[in-house]
């Protein structure tokens, strides 16, 4: 905490607080008065009488309504919600035990396997792309939601591996050597001892990896191209951009409710997920 005079805390750390804070949060805010601002404000011009850029005066729902009504959003909703728990759920489970295999036992070669688990997760996903492609036209499985569940792990079970990593070397050993001398196998020391302990970085990752999977836009909009497997990214930009005609009102409609999701998974495991980042370890 900055100590001083109280003009100091002012002027080097609330002030400059609150300015980064309302930069951050004014595009969120901009979106949410666009979502009820109807057509006829939207399209005002900026010189026009009474203009407001800021608020609406007659807020209206009428952009929900036409997202639910004329889109296929609710089936967009669900596509991408299915696709990105499932694909989360792979790539926990292969990067907790990648993660724990690599930090906790001993065989030839496990650091630089590490380094190069890491290392494909640095390279950029339009390079995998073509591989990938031949891969899903070869089993058959474009323009279906196992072309993306099957892909996304490809560059979400790097990561979670290397940040399971770094957590596991954090926990004490002590704790399953201890287990391991009471005569626990190591199987029951994972289960019972260090996964327990581990949930702040198991949190972490999965909010990494359900966030990359819910935004993802590339590989959806090649893989998928019926408009009812569409996800939400790519049906809300596809549908509602025509030419170089934007329908602003449903596009951010349709970007505040995609969102929503995403925050309250942040709003409800956001201690855990700093504390996972940071390798944190209570005693």
């Amino acid at each position: 905490m900055i100590e001083g005079a109280p003009w100091r805390r002012w002027v080097f750390f609330r002030l400059p607080l609150a300015g980064f804070a309302i930069w951050l949060l004014f595009p969120f805010y901009w979106m949410m008065v666009t979502t009820v601002r109807p057509d006829h404000e939207l399209y005002r011009p900026w010189n026009a009488p009474n203009y407001t850029p800021f608020w609406t005066l007659e807020p209206t729902l009428e952009h929900i309504r036409y997202l639910f009504t004329e889109t296929l959003f609710a089936t967009w909703m669900w596509n991408t919600m299915l696709i990105a728990l499932v694909s989360t759920a792979i790539s926990l489970v292969c990067g907790v035990f990648a993660g724990y295999a690599l930090s906790r036992l001993k065989f030839p070669y496990a650091g630089s396997l590490g380094t190069g688990i890491f290392v494909t997760y640095l390279v950029p996903q339009t390079l995998l792309f073509i591989p990938l492609a031949d891969v899903i036209r070869s089993f058959h499985l474009g323009d279906t939601p196992w072309a993306l569940i099957l892909t996304y792990p490809t560059f979400l079970i790097p990561f979670c591996t290397w940040l399971m990593m770094g957590y596991f070397k954090a926990i004490p050993k002590e704790l399953e050597e201890c287990a391991r001398i009471d005569g626990a196998s190591r199987w029951k020391a994972l289960v019972y001892i260090i996964l327990p302990v581990a949930v702040p970085g198991i949190l972490s990752a999965g909010i990494f990896a359900f966030t990359l999977s819910w935004n993802e836009f590339i590989y959806a909009l090649v893989f998928l191209s019926s408009p009812q497997e569409k996800t939400v990214p790519v049906g809300v930009t596809s549908e509602l951009i025509r030419g170089d005609v934007f329908f602003w009102g449903p596009l951010m409609a349709g970007a505040l409710l995609g969102s929503i999701p995403v925050a309250i998974v942040y709003s409800f495991f956001v201690e855990h997920y700093v504390s996972g980042l940071t390798g944190s370890v209570k005693g």
